[in-house]
C-alpha cells in the first residue's frame, strides 16, 4: 500500500472514531431501551397493586355502607317490635278483660238458669 497522506490518515482516523462512536451509541440505546423496559416491568405490579388497593378501598367503602344500611333496618324492625309488642299487651290484657266479663256472664246465666229450675219446680 503507498503511504497515506496525512490529510487522509486524519479522516482515516476519523472514520474509524467515528464508527467506534456509533458503535457504542447503539450500546448505549440498547442498554437504555432495557432499562426502560426492567423499569415498565417493574411498574406494572405497582399498577396492579394500586388497582388491588382501590378494589379492596371500594369493597370497604361498600361493607360500611352496608354495615349503616343494615344497623339503621335493624333499629327500624326493633322499634316496630316494641310498637307489635305493645299492642299485644294491650290486646292481651284487653282479652283478659274480656274472658273475665265472660266468666261473670257465665256464672250468672248458670244462676239465673237454676233460679229458673227452682221456679219451675215450685210451680209444678
Amino acid at each position: 500500500m503507498d503511504e497515506l497522506s496525512p490529510r487522509e490518515r486524519e479522516l482515516l482516523k476519523i472514520r474509524r472514531d467515528s464508527e467506534g462512536k456509533a458503535a457504542q451509541l447503539l450500546k448505549m440505546e440498547k442498554l437504555m431501551q432495557q432499562t426502560k423496559d426492567l423499569m415498565d416491568r417493574r411498574q406494572e405490579p405497582e399498577k396492579l397493586h394500586d388497582h388491588l388497593v382501590e378494589d379492596l378501598e371500594e369493597k370497604v367503602r361498600l361493607g360500611r355502607r352496608q354495615r349503616r344500611n343494615s344497623l339503621h333496618h335493624t333499629q327500624m324492625l326493633e322499634s316496630q317490635m316494641k310498637t307489635v309488642k305493645g299492642e299485644l299487651e294491650g290486646t292481651l290484657d284487653h282479652l283478659q278483660e274480656l274472658r273475665d266479663v265472660l266468666r261473670r256472664s257465665q256464672r250468672k246465666a248458670e244462676e239465673r238458669k237454676a233460679a229458673m229450675e227452682k221456679l219451675a219446680a215450685g210451680l209444678k
